[in-house]
């Protein structure tokens, strides 16, 4: 079963009142790793001996890096077989931004490979039978499994979102291009957008403020001038039933704390754009991963090969065609948000699948990586045999810190309605 997560909140309090040294922090999550990833697998590799930095706003934070994110000082394989051993010259530019501020890495996570659906070995904490999800596996399941208390991962479909919910962890996707993507494993440019980990919303709140210097710290909302709007689409029909009732729950908590909540209907410009992004990830794919097949083809998953070959086989007129209706999508999302300031769709369409071999789909999140807008991850609701359930807020583009606001209000809501 999961164990106690770290707060990373709690932990920067305490090296700032003296309590606990950086050191003494990172050998936290050192010891916990040492004691729990045999089990849980969320980490391809392990730092001997991690820098610890005594100075910056993440002096003592160890932290995960998803494994398609370059590291000079550890072995980078994006999950893949093919790169086993490959030590890049230069960190990722959100590592070497990490390093910059003072955070200790650790180690890094388990992706699948190329981080799309070809699994990894990584195992949900809350119950080793069914998946962490993915294609950040590693990264939301050492949160939940107590080892570290922040880590980075990435987005393409729902790589973020639907991990973090599996797990009963915040997974915040930044709107697009807020975090660097330089020295990532691309698998589709105009998608693929580096996310965030932490136990809450305030701690993934907390990570984002101090990685970044920006003021994406979380401020005091007003319930009654916040409009929360249940987005109500096509998918919705298709999801679990539990995962529906998590919703219902949900509308009820924000409705009981005050805020103003109203249906929202899905355009149909938005339904047709979420039709398109697998026309342009594939199609991206190919581009990106294209150079990979031709060589290794053999040494490649299934599914990751059935997928570029699809790519590279998608005429240019037909990745226009989707393009145009991605633009259309942005425009009306962008109409969408003057009627209401923050949307909730189900994290996935329910609690993580059994076995290991699936990674769940992102039904419910690929159209807002498409729209480049923030999602967060709330983590609230249970199943009835205890696997967690996640409800996921959306925000208008460049709203991240108003987005993780009202998240952790909505998180205490939902928490107090059990």
């Amino acid at each position: 079963m999961a164990g106690q997560m770290m707060s990373l909140a709690a932990l920067v309090a305490a090296r700032e009142s003296g309590r606990q040294e950086p050191d003494q922090m990172v050998e936290l999550a050192r010891d916990a790793a040492r004691r729990h990833d045999s089990e849980i697998k969320a980490f391809s590799h392990l730092a001997e001996n991690p820098a610890i930095p005594r100075e910056g706003p993440l002096a003592g934070v160890a932290i995960g890096v998803k494994d398609i994110l370059d590291t000079f000082d550890m072995p980078t394989t994006y999950g893949s077989d093919i790169y086993a051993g490959y030590r890049p010259k230069t960190d990722a530019a959100i590592v070497a931004l990490a390093r910059r501020r003072g955070a200790t890495i650790l180690g890094k996570t388990v992706t699948t490979e190329f981080a799309y659906f070809d699994a990894g070995p990584t195992v949900n904490p809350h119950d080793h039978a069914h998946t962490p999800g993915g294609s950040s596996s590693g990264s939301a399941a050492a949160i939940a499994a107590g080892m570290i208390p922040a880590a980075i991962g990435a987005q393409t479909g729902g790589s973020v979102i639907r991990p973090a919910s599996f797990c009963g962890v915040a997974g915040y996707k930044p709107s697009y291009r807020l975090l660097p993507s330089t020295g990532m494993k691309h698998f589709a440019p105009s998608l693929d957008t580096v996310g965030l980990f932490a136990a809450s919303i305030a701690d993934v709140a907390l990570f984002a403020h101090l990685l970044t210097g920006r003021p994406l710290n979380p401020e005091p909302v007003e319930p009654a001038t916040t409009r929360v709007g249940i987005y109500f689409c096509a998918e919705l029909e298709s999801a679990d039933p539990e995962m529906q009732q998590a919703l219902e729950r949900a509308a009820e908590a924000a409705t009981a704390a005050g805020f103003l909540l109203m249906a929202v209907s899905e355009p149909e410009e938005n339904a047709r754009a979420r039709q398109a992004h697998t026309t342009l990830q594939n199609y991206e794919a190919g581009m990106s991963c294209g150079p990979d097949l031709a060589l290794y083809e053999e040494r490649m998953g299934k599914k990751l090969v059935a997928t570029v070959k699809e790519g590279i086989a998608i005429p240019p007129s037909v990745y226009d065609d989707a393009r145009r209706a991605a633009k259309r999508g942005r425009g009306a999302t962008r109409k969408l948000f003057d009627e209401v300031d923050i949307l909730l769709t189900p994290s996935a369409p329910g609690a993580a699948p059994e076995g290991l071999s699936f990674t769940g789909d992102p039904r419910f999140n690929k159209l807002w990586t498409l729209m480049g807008t923030p999602t967060v991850n709330i983590p609230c609701f249970k199943t009835k045999s205890g696997l967690p359930l996640g409800i996921q807020a959306v925000a208008r583009f460049g709203k991240d810190r108003e987005l993780l606001s009202v998240a952790m209000a909505l998180e205490q809501a939902f928490a107090e309605r059990g």
